[in-house]
């Protein structure tokens, strides 16, 4: 795939605070990037960086192989949308979108052309002599992004745009600006810091954390094989059980001895075991394995679609409480209620081990 935006090593300090620690990232044409992390890792610096609103300390910054690193904005390519819309209250939504374009040089009959198929497009089409204040936040946001894709940039850069707004209207905007960008195959870097915004959206997801890239990958690579526990912790659910190595073979959690599923560990050393709750499940009542664990049932939680069941390792009560997602139609045939004992399978392909930080 043709590499289009190029970021090597690029470092920036705040006086002696390191807010990118040598960042290097390929985007390939088209993609769909999301950088997620906590607040203060440096995702939203890094894309301040790529627009020239924070210009790196180090490092290099290529657009299209031309170098962009200490340009200033507007010798840049790039469209930009904020999480606070950014709209000029004094103007109407055309006077808005058509702003951009004159200053381009287009006529005003283009002007019009343009602003009346972005209108369409973002199904406003009657919204042209609205003034923001009396439109929704919703539609206040597909505004701003219309004006930011109309001038035809070759990347959107978007700044959290989804998180003023509420689950429902959030949920629907994100699947439209899904739908645009696939649509015009516009290069698109998106800063979120809400995991199954990313997961939702992106071609490929950039874990970042105290200023540097932790895992890049797919959603269902980082979802599924997180390569730090910083990564297990932050996407998704996970349990981290503390566990011991007795050989090449057998683990200890707890009291219970279980098959190690991985050979890259020394007996004697401290590890923990990472576990999505919906890769755990119970055995029928009198059924045990060699990867079970006896455990107890101290509550339920009904989910819509699963029941949440916490439990405690028999035998270990300074353990952590372990979270298992269980389907519905299972809980019926489980019978499950709360002081119950069962066995829980742990499975050899869902368990992630991460050595323990001292």
């Amino acid at each position: 795939m043709e590499t289009y935006l190029k970021i090597s090593q690029v470092g920036k300090q705040f006086g002696q605070f390191t807010a990118l620690n040598n960042i290097s990232l390929d985007i390939n044409k088209g993609e769909f990037i999301c950088f997620l992390g906590p607040s203060g890792c440096g995702k939203t610096t890094l894309l301040r960086a790529i627009a020239g609103l924070d210009l790196a300390s180090s490092g290099t910054i290529e657009q299209a192989g031309r170098d962009i690193t200490y340009l200033p904005p507007e010798k840049r390519d790039f469209g930009i949308v904020f999480q606070s819309y950014a709209l000029f209250p004094n103007l109407t939504v055309y006077e808005n979108l058509s702003l951009g374009l004159r200053n381009q040089g287009k006529s005003v009959a283009e002007t019009d052309s343009i602003v009346s198929q972005w209108l369409d497009t973002i199904a406003l089409p009657t919204a042209g002599n609205k003034y923001p204040s009396q439109l929704s936040g919703g539609q206040q946001q597909r505004v701003a992004l219309a004006r930011a894709l109309s001038l035809s940039p070759g990347l959107l850069l978007l700044d959290e745009p989804l998180s003023a707004l509420d689950a429902k209207v959030r949920s629907h905007l994100r699947e439209e600006i899904r739908r645009l960008q696939r649509k015009l195959g516009i290069t698109t870097i998106m800063v979120t810091h809400d995991q199954e915004e990313a997961l939702a959206m992106a071609d490929r997801i950039v874990v970042m954390n105290h200023g540097c890239i932790e895992q890049v990958g797919t959603p269902q690579e980082i979802y599924q094989n997180p390569s730090s526990r910083f990564v297990a912790e932050f996407v998704g659910q996970m349990n981290f059980l503390p566990a011991s190595i007795v050989s090449e073979h057998q683990m200890r959690i707890g009291e219970s001895l279980l098959p190690l599923p991985a050979a890259q560990f020394q007996r004697g050393e401290q590890v923990e075991l990472g576990l999505r709750p919906e890769d755990l499940h119970f055995l029928p009542a009198g059924e045990k394995s060699d990867s079970s664990v006896l455990v107890r049932i101290d509550d339920l939680e009904f989910q819509g679609t699963f029941m949440r069941a916490d439990c405690q390792l028999q035998g270990a009560h300074q353990l952590p409480t372990i979270k298992v997602d269980v389907p519905i139609r299972e809980t019926r045939n489980l019978g499950l209620s709360r002081g119950h004992y069962l066995q829980l399978h742990i499975a050899d392909k869902h368990t992630h081990i991460y050595r323990q930080s001292r």
